[in-house]
């Protein structure tokens, strides 16, 4: 391929030229080509000539180009669709038979207020309940999962308390939420804290796709509520932290080492060795008695040295061609 990212002609055997000239529809080359095409679209004269030709006899159309140039649905910016009607139309959650039963548990939970205020609390009820259905839908989107934070989540409005009516001057407010997030009742900044926390912090969290309510209610017990919070102690924190940097120096010396050798690297993957390690702990705290790790290819070295305890000196002796 030439500089300018044409096909070119080589003075090589024809299988050397057959694979030059096509070595741009290769899957990863996909989204580039997509952006040439979508430039090309927009003016034939901003790419080389040889892709306009080769656009050319392709005969797409200008708009589809430039669609697919945008990448996936769910990455353009003109998508998802704001949504309104406080957000009915996006989160049905069957409202109309949920109103009748929380207005009945509010006037037995207040005999003597008025059928105004029950009204103002039902609603107010709803659309707090709306606000966690859609943290449980579309939280995940706002995960923040980029540790260099090169790349910030773009906000989400049916994340928005003001979306559902909310205030700065409701967040304090109690609100009944029927045992929703594990409370009865809840304020606004209470709802927002547990449920940024569990669906939009460093894990994304989506479930609401199962179909089995039993095991949609497992997962919620166990991620929602004002106790599901994990908090490292500094101990456990610097345990962690010696793992990973037991795992990462152990993958450099493989690499420097043993350059061009089949090492099934962990490299991407070093939070496995500290996560395994405490599935195997907790297990053995439930009672558990044997585990069976059905490892991949990557990584299995580290899991041998780091979590499974198989001396180094062995690892470099089978690395040198010893016997196992």
């Amino acid at each position: 391929m030439a500089d300018d990212g044409s096909p070119v002609d080589g003075s090589r055997g024809a299988g050397n030229s057959a694979m030059l000239e096509t070595a741009f529809l290769y899957g990863g080359s996909a989204q580039w080509l997509e952006q040439m095409q979508a430039a090309y679209a927009k003016n034939p004269a901003s790419v080389p000539e040889s892709w306009r030709e080769f656009f050319a006899e392709l005969g797409d159309d200008s708009g589809d180009a430039a669609r697919n140039a945008g990448g996936a649905s769910w990455k353009r910016g003109d998508w998802p669709r704001p949504v309104s009607d406080e957000q009915v139309a996006a989160f049905d959650g069957n409202w109309a038979l949920v109103e009748p039963k929380l207005e009945k548990k509010l006037k037995s939970a207040k005999p003597g207020a008025s059928a105004e205020e029950i009204a103002q609390n039902v609603k107010d009820s709803i659309r707090a309940i709306m606000m966690i259905r859609a943290y449980r839908m579309r939280g995940h989107l706002a995960a923040q999962l980029d540790p260099l934070s090169l790349d910030t989540p773009e906000k989400q409005p049916e994340l928005d308390p003001a979306s559902y009516g909310f205030g700065a001057e409701d967040m304090g407010r109690k609100i009944f939420i029927d045992g929703y997030l594990g409370l009865d009742h809840a304020t606004v900044s209470e709802m927002l804290d547990i449920l940024q926390r569990t669906y939009c912090s460093t894990i994304g969290i989506e479930f609401m796709h199962i179909s089995d309510p039993e095991e949609k209610a497992w997962l919620q017990e166990r991620i929602e509520g004002p106790d599901k919070g994990v908090a490292f102690t500094d101990q456990g924190k610097k345990a962690i932290l010696a793992k990973l940097i037991e795992a990462e120096t152990f993958e450099r010396f493989l690499h420097k080492r043993y350059p061009g050798t089949k090492r099934f690297g962990l490299d991407g993957g070093e939070a496995a060795v500290p996560a395994l390690e405490q599935i195997i702990k907790r297990g053995g705290a439930l009672g558990v008695r044997e585990i069976v790790v059905g490892m991949p290819h990557r990584g299995r070295l580290n899991m041998l040295a780091a979590v499974m305890g198989k001396p180094y000196e062995q690892i470099f002796h089978e690395f040198q061609g010893g016997n196992t």
